[in-house]
């Protein structure tokens, strides 16, 4: 291999094999930090060694070795508790490193430690994106707009509760499993809508590299959880999602529309595969769930040659199936937008302005309804409701769009 091929297999390798590294390590010696340490510095070995060597034609198994030898070192020289140190001899001398397959339990063990209820949401999505997916501290600062020292404090901060609070290093029961799968879901849903519409005025509004990332842990619990309905709806609402990202913004930098996008330039393989794990869901006849639905809606979307073809009857089916799992009032607020389209804006416009109390400071609230009243002719209030929007609105491309509709008004 050339110096580029090799960099690009250790690029693959550090996705693929990441996660398998650190839930090994974390099993051995039951402690995140010596297992994030250890993997870090296997790695780094790797890059050194390989371009001479050679990739291994185990990749993972080396590094997983590799990575074992690395913790023993750093216990031995930390001068641990002679016990520990006795343990980790043991562990090196007696248990070989197992086949790759027999760790994903591990990896699934790692994903819902990281996911713990006990974590609050920011240490969840820092310590999944860090132990699980492998992105670096700064990366993970820089993806969510804070200082690297605070992202830094937030994640050891997060594994020292783990540690005290001596949350399980396991798999949950069968009875709390399917609210604990809801969880990690919605730690990844979250690291994918940041990246599918990023926040802050200074950010590319589109973060490519937080949404492939998010849709990389999901097929990993796809992969691990292959009967769950809404890890597929997951999945599929993100492909279908992803599938229109180059279309989103137009080259100016605005936001450009479901309705207003060149449908020629979506991703016609991921389109294809969101609608067949859709399509699989349907025909278990289980009854689905949030991103079921939601994925089922994008697959309507998506479905159409053009906007215009939209079976909005069949959206507003889905939506009235989403409100009784969600009756959430962002559900109610894009419920609305299908309502617009089969019974009218003035019908649309009354139940979004039964929202306004709960949904006053979201800013697609303000876009929604100064498109209806700017449908009505009601210029005036369409523009002051276009002002509120571009006040609230999360990053330069939402701003630029609603800017552009405000200045249309007659």
């Amino acid at each position: 291999m050339n110096p580029v091929e090799v960099a690009d297999a250790i690029t693959r390798v550090h996705h693929e094999e990441w996660a398998r590294v650190v839930a090994s390590l974390t099993r051995r010696f039951g402690d995140l930090d010596l297992a994030e340490e250890a993997a870090a510095e296997a790695f780094a070995t790797a890059v050194e060694r390989w371009p001479a060597d050679g990739v291994p034609p185990n990749p993972g198994a080396w590094l997983t070795t590799t990575a074992t030898r690395k913790a023993i070192d750093r216990i031995r020289r930390e001068n641990k508790r002679d016990a520990k140190q006795r343990e980790a001899q043991v562990l090196y001398a007696d248990d070989p490193p197992q086949p790759l397959g027999a760790v994903d339990d591990e990896r699934l063990r790692l994903i819902f430690t990281c996911c713990h209820p006990s974590l609050s949401m920011e240490a969840r999505v820092a310590l999944t994106l860090r132990l699980v997916g492998g992105l670096t501290v700064p990366e993970i600062a820089h993806a969510f707009l804070v200082q690297e020292s605070t992202m830094g404090q937030r994640i050891t901060r997060a594994k020292a509760k783990i540690k005290v609070a001596r949350i399980p290093y396991r798999v949950p029961s069968t009875e709390d499993l399917p609210a604990r799968v809801a969880g990690v879901l919605a730690v990844l849903f979250l690291v994918f809508n940041e990246g599918y519409l990023a926040s802050g005025p200074d950010t590319d509004p589109v973060r490519r590299d937080l949404t492939a990332e998010a849709i990389r842990l999901t097929r990993m619990i796809r992969t691990l959880l292959p009967e769950d309905g809404e890890v597929a709806g997951l999945l599929a609402l993100m492909l279908l999602t992803e599938a229109r990202r180059t279309a989103r913004v137009s080259a100016t930098g605005e936001l450009v529309t479901l309705g207003e996008q060149d449908r020629g330039a979506w991703d016609a393989a991921m389109v294809a595969e969101g609608h067949r794990l859709v399509r699989e869901r349907l025909a278990t006849g289980v009854a689905p769930g949030r991103y079921q639905i939601l994925a089922a809606i994008n697959a309507v979307h998506t479905s159409a040659r053009d906007a215009r073809d939209t079976d909005w009857s069949q959206v507003l089916a889905l939506y009235d199936q989403l409100v009784r799992l969600d009756p959430s009032p962002i559900i109610a607020l894009n419920r609305a937008v299908a309502v617009a389209e089969l019974d009218g804006p003035e019908v649309a416009l009354a139940a979004v302005d039964r929202l306004e109390e709960t949904l006053a400071g979201y800013h697609a609230f303000h876009a929604t309804r100064a498109d209806l009243l700017r449908r009505l002719g009601r210029s005036r209030q369409a523009r002051a409701a276009y002002d509120r929007g571009i006040e609230l609105a999360g990053n330069t491309a939402e701003t630029a769009y609603l800017t552009r509709r405000r200045d249309q008004l007659a």
